[in-house]
């Protein structure tokens, strides 16, 4: 049984769809249905639907600023209105199927296909990426796991050369020249990163140890082995020395 969440201002239209959902098909259950797209917002916080039914047309906030708000995107979402110009636009919107009102029950059903079969494959891959990391963590060469891009990276320590703060995001910087992005503040990259290998040598730098190459005291730089120069922060200066 599919859990379905309805978001449509107008309550006659919320229930009709509520009505055709719960009749055409025993395979989904309304388990919550709003006109108020902000309590709506709330609600998705901490529940998960398998399906989001969202109208377009309403005035305090309209489907596509919704889709926008979402901090949870983990579930498919599918537009029902009753003007057809926004099929494409809906598409754009990361939206998995269009319903143009008064919804058809074929065009219905294909859309609970739909929903099942994206389900099924977020499923699997969630399935799959528990497997990769309870088998990395229960290896002997534990490798440094990030998640990024949709993916997960497995990398050995010597891979990495350092780390670079840009604000809310971070670079990793690998020995073969590859940078990786990471939508997480270098803090956050500091606790992934196993402490005998790597130092927060400043604010915005996070260097692998084994690849330091020169200590410039006077001008208080590292030189790596791939000749990236790194400033030192007076206030790691203590610590690092101490590491060397």
């Amino acid at each position: 049984m599919l859990k379905a969440v309805i978001v449509d201002d107008e309550i006659k239209a919320l229930q009709s769809l509520s009505w055709e959902l719960t009749n055409f098909s025993k395979e989904i259950n309304v388990v919550a249905s709003f006109t108020d797209p902000f309590k709506a917002l709330s609600y998705l916080e901490t529940n998960t639907p398998d399906c989001l039914f969202l109208d377009i047309e309403m005035p305090t906030m309209d489907g596509f600023q919704f889709i926008q708000k979402l901090q949870n995107k983990n579930f498919p979402v599918v537009i029902t209105t009753a003007y057809n110009q926004y099929a494409i636009k809906a598409l754009k919107n990361e939206a998995l199927d269009y319903l143009l009102k008064p919804i058809d029950t074929d065009d219905l059903e294909e859309t609970i296909v739909k929903i099942k079969k994206f389900n099924a494959k977020n499923l699997t891959v969630d399935k799959l990426e528990k497997i990769l990391l309870n088998f990395n963590s229960s290896t002997n060469t534990k490798k440094i796991t990030f998640n990024t891009d949709g993916k997960l990276l497995f990398l050995e320590s010597n891979e990495i050369l350092y780390a670079e703060s840009d604000g809310n995001y971070s670079t990793i910087f690998l020995t073969d020249g590859q940078k990786i992005v990471l939508t997480k503040k270098l803090k956050e990259v500091n606790e992934l990163l196993p402490p005998d290998t790597f130092f927060r040598i400043h604010n915005s730098y996070i260097i692998n140890l084994n690849k330091i190459k020169e200590f410039l005291k006077t001008d208080g730089y590292v030189i790596l082995n791939s000749n990236h120069k790194i400033p030192v922060s007076r206030q790691k200066k203590s610590d690092f020395l101490d590491l060397l």
